[in-house]
């Protein structure tokens, strides 16, 4: 097999698990969900395939991209994802990334960037804006606040010898 033809048909095969996202959207936005779907793969293998469940769900974090993960990580009884390819249809946005990365996921592909979303009123800008001011700076008002003994779960969590690292 040339290599060329190699890199066919890995595309044929991103093409396909990008279909399947793309369907699952279609799908999801038939039943008043916001049009985004995602599809997990590992070994070539869809570990799940969903669409967005925030109206449903009456749950702002359940994102189509957060739903493949907490249903693969389920489903293969584990935290980490290591190996597997996310298929989305947007850019995800700055709470699924950051979930992404806690499941050690290997890639992504998107179908559709950030400024395709905005345009049909799914702005991230905002929350990307926010991340990269300082603390307090931020229009949310957040404030470190001390109390005597907060570290301590996180002592006691380093010392675990049985605990499970994610």
């Amino acid at each position: 097999m040339t290599e060329a033809s190699a890199r066919s048909d890995a595309d044929a095969g991103d093409r396909r698990h990008m279909q399947a996202a793309l369907e699952a959207a279609r799908r999801g936005m038939l039943a008043g969900e916001p049009p985004v779907g995602a599809n997990l793969v590992r070994d070539n293998e869809s570990l799940a395939t969903l669409s967005n469940g925030v109206i449903s769900d009456l749950d702002v974090t359940a994102h189509a991209e957060m739903r493949v993960i907490r249903a693969a990580c389920r489903s293969q009884r584990k935290l980490s994802l290591d190996g597997c390819t996310l298929y989305v249809t947007v850019e995800p946005c700055p709470m699924c990334l950051g979930a992404i990365y806690w499941a050690r996921l290997e890639r992504i592909y998107y179908a559709n960037d950030r400024g395709v979303a905005a345009e049909a009123g799914f702005d991230d800008a905002f929350i990307y804006d926010e991340i990269a001011r300082p603390i307090g700076r931020r229009v949310l008002p957040t404030r470190h606040l001390t109390v005597d003994g907060a570290d301590q779960a996180f002592r006691v969590w380093e010392d675990l010898e049985d605990r499970i690292e994610y």
